[in-house]
């Protein structure tokens, strides 16, 4: 199978950074001529707080513009997108976790999920159960969000990232919270989802790292 770039960065900086260019000399990603995040591979980009990683994560998606250089998903410019087709990329395309999760606090687990996954209709519920069972949330999934954890509702908002179609998985310090046996539970559901997906996985952190089996390791 050949693989191809489903996101091509070029000279990328977040507007924040403008006067300390210098300062960013030893990053794989910011000011690099040409990143290419190829089709069915799995990235960890590692980055000490402060070095915009959240940043990069909302640019990918759409969500900012606040920077110089390129981005291109599937071969689209994302900083001029209509509303419309910037709808339909992260509808059809981009699966994306923040690092503030997003739920619903007053909802249950499976409710916030069935929130998404009943607009695209991607998984059955027991699909559903079983992700949820596979990251050790099955005895919780009637919870409202408001009493579990923190590490209790990332794996919710994981779960939930995934019930949609999509080619790039964005995950934003998606396992900060986790204990190394939760991590791992993750990871091989995030692996295996990406992988059926045949999708490219993206994944941050600044020190807990998500547990994958062979990532491409970049520094922000």
């Amino acid at each position: 199978m050949s693989h191809h770039p489903t996101i091509t960065l070029r000279n990328l900086l977040p507007a924040v950074f403008a006067d300390e260019r210098q300062c960013h000399a030893d990053s794989d990603i910011w000011l690099r001529d040409t990143v290419e995040f190829m089709q069915s591979t799995h990235y960890l980009i590692k980055a000490a707080s402060g070095k915009g990683k959240s940043s990069l994560c909302a640019y990918l998606y759409g969500d900012r513009t606040d920077y110089t250089g390129n981005i291109t998903v599937n071969g689209i410019d994302v900083s001029n997108l209509s509303t419309d087709r910037l709808v339909d990329l992260r509808r059809k395309h981009i699966a994306y976790l923040p690092q503030d999760l997003g739920l619903f606090p007053t909802l249950t687990a499976l409710e916030n999920i069935r929130l998404k996954n009943n607009l695209t209709s991607h998984k059955t519920d027991d699909e559903i159960l079983g992700m949820l069972d596979t990251v050790g949330m099955a005895g919780l999934v009637d919870r409202p969000v408001a009493k579990l954890s923190l590490g209790q509702q990332q794996r919710v908002a994981i779960v939930r990232a995934m019930c949609q179609p999509f080619d790039i998985l964005l995950l934003d310090e998606p396992v900060s919270h986790l204990d190394s046996n939760a991590n791992l539970a993750v990871s091989r559901l995030i692996e295996k989802e990406a992988s059926a997906n045949n999708a490219t996985l993206i994944v941050t952190s600044v020190g807990n790292d998500l547990a994958l089996s062979r990532p491409v390791i970049m520094q922000l």
